[in-house]
């Protein structure tokens, strides 16, 4: 007697259950993100490889890194994608007590001081950045404090929600890293606004804010070099020939220079004589801007845009409140960052330090964008189940 077996694979899988939530997966949001991702390896490679030739070195040292964080970012993501996204609220509170533990301890001599700051742990010949998992613990942990309030945040949730990004703001100015604290207000903001926060109550809130930066300058709470870096942001560079100043001049330089179309890939002035300071992280636009012009650049806003809008939807369609608001804290957290680091390079925002999403040089910033991504794929796909 004859039997059939049962078809095998993913496709029969899908074709037996059309509401398998691979079945859903955001393909523009995951090709968009792959686009900027591949784009900042090249862009990588040619803001290092000259440089890195001219000590002796190799030139593919920053390439082969950034491809080695690109792959496990793409391993962290369809990690965080595969995880039914209701169990991250239910590790919320945990998540976040782990970031404020590694907040503290990278303030101990087991933290490392970098460009005047004191945020990385050293691991080898890499570095690890706590305040970027930082980011990704309190979306999860606001989305979990106000997805109960159902669209009605009380004043009692609210100052929940301004203890839980409080500590770690202010244990991220300790080190100091003000880019990344804003980073953090930035995510608080989007997530309590949607989920229902009272216009007076954030009139309240705003107050509270210049109050406190006011304290900060008046107190001599704020280092020198941040202090240098709002000073050269306000003289608009001119007169500028040193630290903050250069590098925004030299920026401007290098964006100008691109015209319509750009020098072309690895033919750029600037890039090659190493005249921006940081390039290949902090101003790694500034690559875009210079070797592949006003049309490369535009195309980079455009896939940017693609992200944006399809982060927005799935915050739209998200089958509960808590995804949505995760939605929106990751969108809060890649748009402030896009408009700050594209800003601080063009010259129209003060010098943060903050990294451009999924196409700067590290691998802390790229594996926690990918996750944040995942995140975002994750409510997208399981909006049916």
């Amino acid at each position: 007697m004859q039997t059939t077996s049962a078809p095998r694979g993913i496709g029969a899988v899908l074709r037996r259950d059309p509401a398998a939530p691979w079945r859903h997966l955001d393909w523009p949001l995951l090709c968009a993100t792959f686009a900027i991702a591949g784009l900042g390896c090249l862009m990588v490679f040619s803001a290092t490889r000259v440089g890195m030739a001219d000590a002796g070195l190799d030139p593919y040292t920053y390439l082969k890194r950034q491809l080695l964080f690109l792959a496990l970012g793409a391993i962290v993501m369809a990690a965080v994608t595969a995880i039914d996204y209701r169990h991250f609220r239910d590790l919320a509170p945990l998540g976040h007590l782990a970031s404020l533990a590694l907040l503290v301890l990278v303030l101990t001599p087991l933290g490392t001081r970098v460009n005047g700051a004191q945020s990385w742990f050293a691991l080898g010949a890499f570095q690890f950045q706590p305040a970027e998992f930082t980011k990704l613990a309190l979306i999860c942990v606001l989305a979990a404090v106000c997805a109960p309030a159902r669209g009605h945040l009380n004043r009692h949730r609210l100052g929940v929600c301004l203890a839980l990004v409080g500590l770690p703001a202010a244990l991220i100015l300790l080190q100091p890293d003000m880019g990344s604290m804003l980073v953090l207000v930035a995510i608080f903001l989007a997530v309590v606004v949607v989920a229902g926060a009272r216009p007076r109550e954030l009139a309240a809130l705003a107050a509270i804010g210049i109050i406190a930066v006011v304290a900060l300058f008046q107190l001599d709470m704020v280092d020198a070099y941040q202090r240098d870096r709002l000073t050269e942001f306000a003289r608009d560079g001119r007169g500028a020939v040193t630290g903050a100043g250069f590098q925004a001049s030299q920026a401007k330089t290098a964006i100008g220079a691109g015209g319509l179309f750009g020098a072309g890939l690895y033919d750029g002035t600037q890039t090659k004589l190493g005249f921006v300071p940081e390039q290949q992280t902090d101003f790694i636009f500034t690559v875009v801007g210079e070797e592949l012009g006003f049309v490369g650049s535009a195309t980079l806003l455009a896939l940017y845009a693609v992200v944006a809008w399809r982060v927005w939807r799935a915050a739209q369609v998200a089958r509960d409140l808590f995804g949505t608001l995760v939605c929106v804290g990751v969108l809060g957290m890649l748009v402030f960052q896009v408009f700050e680091n594209l800003g601080m390079s063009m010259g129209i925002m003060p010098i943060t330090g903050l990294p451009l999403p999924l196409l700067s040089y590290g691998g802390s910033s790229l594996l926690t964008s990918l996750a944040a991504i995942g995140l975002v794929l994750n409510v997208h796909m399981r909006r049916f189940s």
